[in-house]
């Protein structure tokens, strides 16, 4: 792996580089939007540069404090998505 600086269009850079696609992570499906907008522009410029686009593993990935809130009012078991502190917090409702 090698970080190199640019300061013009990603598919110009990866075309200097040599490059046929360009990995693209996605946190949540709210970005899938904004990403498959990118895309399309990035396709219209160099269409012979492709996207991919890679989901992060379920411990990198996007949760929302609105869900575990929703989770843990159901009795559910949020341990897995926050610090022991704020599961405890919401099981003895100190946390709204």
């Amino acid at each position: 792996v090698e970080v190199i600086v640019f300061d013009n269009l990603l598919v110009n850079f990866a075309a200097d580089q040599g490059a046929s696609v360009v990995i693209r992570g996605l946190r949540a499906v709210s970005d899938f939007d904004y990403e498959f907008q990118m895309l399309n522009m990035n396709r219209a410029l160099r269409p012979t540069i492709e996207t991919i686009f890679l989901a992060p593993s379920e411990e990198n990935s996007y949760i929302s404090s609105s869900l575990v809130r929703k989770i843990a009012g159901y009795g559910g078991d949020i341990r897995q998505f926050v610090h022991p502190s704020v599961a405890t917090a919401l099981k003895n409702n100190e946390i709204g």
